[in-house]
């Protein structure tokens, strides 16, 4: 009898101690987060924001494991250009089947499938980023805070069907031509 309520009482503490090491997640706070994205051409470059809707971090103690993160494509704006001097145009392009087509996909998401821990509070991030219905891994560092994480992201645009002015894929653009690649500077709040 002695025997069986000590590995009672181990069993307790085995299951307390692992309580203590069950995932939380971290609700972000999308009213207070920020997602700034830049695109390149060869006579300039081009600067906006767009909304995140909602995302979660999910940690096991104090480690990052995972995350998710919805994003409002149609808050898209343009922040470089003024009311009357072309920002309504590339806004609405950018919108447009060309670009983002944002009346058929109006959410992007993103999921963390990997996460390795490369530093203190510094995390190397794989995740499956889909745009416009079509799914692609993308890669890049997350840091963190107890209430804030960023990142600077650079996304391939081609990967996901969006060509428009792509030297990639189009001949004789000249100065015409968009660079492949986007970066997204995310700043987070939770």
């Amino acid at each position: 009898m002695k025997n069986f309520k000590s590995i009672a009482l181990a069993l307790v503490v085995v299951v307390l101690s692992t309580m203590s090491v069950t995932a939380q997640t971290k609700k972000v706070d999308a009213s207070k987060s920020s997602i700034n994205w830049t695109g390149k051409k060869v006579t300039g470059q081009h600067e906006g924001t767009v909304n995140l809707k909602d995302g979660t971090l999910v940690y096991k103690g104090k480690a990052l494991v995972g995350g998710t993160f919805n994003v409002d494509m149609n808050s898209m704006v343009v922040t470089d250009l003024k009311a009357g001097q072309g920002k309504e145009k590339l806004e609405g392009h950018l919108k447009a089947d060309d670009f983002f087509g944002t009346d058929k996909f109006a959410t992007a998401s993103l999921m963390f499938k990997n996460v390795v821990n490369k530093a203190s509070n510094l995390y190397t991030v794989t995740a499956d980023l889909t745009i416009k219905n079509i799914t692609k891994p993308v890669t890049f560092d997350l840091a963190t805070t107890s209430n804030t994480a960023v990142a600077n992201v650079k996304i391939d645009r081609t990967k996901y069907d969006i060509k428009y002015g792509s030297g990639s894929f189009f001949d004789n653009l000249g100065d015409k031509a968009i660079s492949d690649n986007f970066d997204l500077a995310v700043s987070l709040k939770f």
